[in-house]
């Protein structure tokens, strides 16, 4: 029986770091690929290229399933996406064509929910209080509040999508309460997550150290506020690996001018390369990673062996585990 043909189209860089040749020879065995991985460019300036391809591995770079795209592409059953969001190379034409559509997003999902675990742990330590009085040489920090620990303490979840509910799960192996705001969420839904659900307000007043999970849509910009943050408990931490735009920068920024107790561990910012002379740049209260909690080089391979294995179950057919629903990609983050 011969194999379905298929392509490997992204960036050079991409494929390197999602891939690689070990997971391309694997697919190889399935797969009737040509002798590398292509670019969007390179498919782009030949589309002929694309003639009998049924399965299609992405990530990074990914070519745009516009209508030109999907008529030469008029094999194609399955695009498997080897990173998270599939919402700007995945178009009408191709879910009007009915092509499945598969996500490594959940792959992704896991060092974000394992730095959020690391990075509330240290906040219920109240670590950088600590650090940077050492730092200063001022010994033990006094605190306004005391050190909450893990047991006892609350931790907020804004958000309970996959990342949220992985980092539920992380948590149920440690002594703390969790409260979460998610408006989607039900009830039931949330007593299985061990997680109480609780008013955006409340996540923030109650809460020793409050995590951000939200997506970045158009109904959650800015959906946090200065008054949330100001409601925060003493000595409390915030953490933000989400989006930028989920947050108010400036109405943070003038409240952790004010709130030095307060301490924020953000992953991301509206401006992924913020200025020195940015006001939260400028603030002792605040820690910026360069948006690192996501996968990373060689984490970047478990995304590559996620849809590999997808890849497996289509040829098999057996029920894809990383398929994306059109509604599901539209709310993606």
């Amino acid at each position: 029986m011969a194999k379905p043909k298929g392509l490997f189209v992204l960036e050079s860089s991409s494929f390197e770091k999602i891939y690689g040749a070990e997971l391309y020879c694997e697919v190889g065995e399935l797969v009737d690929l040509p002798e590398r991985p292509l670019t969007a460019a390179e498919v782009l300036d030949d589309l002929s290229l694309l003639e009998g391809c049924e399965i299609l591995f992405s990530g990074w770079g990914a070519p745009v399933l516009d209508g030109n795209f999907m008529t030469a592409a008029s094999e194609l059953k399955v695009f498997l996406y080897g990173a998270g969001s599939v919402r700007y190379c995945v178009t009408e034409a191709s879910w009007l064509r009915g092509v499945r559509v598969c996500s490594a997003v959940a792959a992704n999902a896991v060092p974000v929910a394992e730095y959020t675990l690391g990075t509330i742990l240290l906040g219920l330590k109240r670590f950088w209080h600590q650090a940077q009085a050492y730092r200063d040489g001022a010994g033990r920090c006094k605190l306004p509040g005391s050190i909450p620990g893990g047991y006892g303490s609350t931790v907020g979840l804004v958000s309970l999508g996959t990342i949220g509910r992985l980092v539920c799960q992380l948590l149920r192996n440690f002594d703390v309460k969790v409260v979460a705001y998610d408006p989607f969420v039900t009830t039931a839904e949330a007593e299985k997550l061990g997680v109480e659900l609780v008013a955006l307000g409340d996540v923030f007043a109650l809460a020793d150290v409050v995590s951000i999970h939200a997506p970045n849509l158009a109904e959650t910009k800015g959906m946090i506020t200065g008054e949330h943050i100001r409601a925060m408990r003493p000595g409390a931490v915030l953490i933000n690996t989400a989006r930028g735009a989920v947050v108010c920068e400036d109405e943070m920024a003038e409240v952790l001018a004010v709130r030095s107790d307060l301490w924020a561990i953000l992953d991301v910012t509206i401006g992924e390369n913020l200025v020195a002379d940015a006001p939260l740049m400028k603030l002792p209260n605040v820690v910026r990673t360069p948006h690192i909690a996501g996968s990373q080089d060689g984490e970047c391979r478990r995304m590559g062996r996620y849809m590999v294995d997808e890849l497996r179950r289509y040829l098999n057919n057996e029920p894809l585990q990383h398929e994306i629903t059109r509604e599901r990609a539209e709310i993606m983050a």
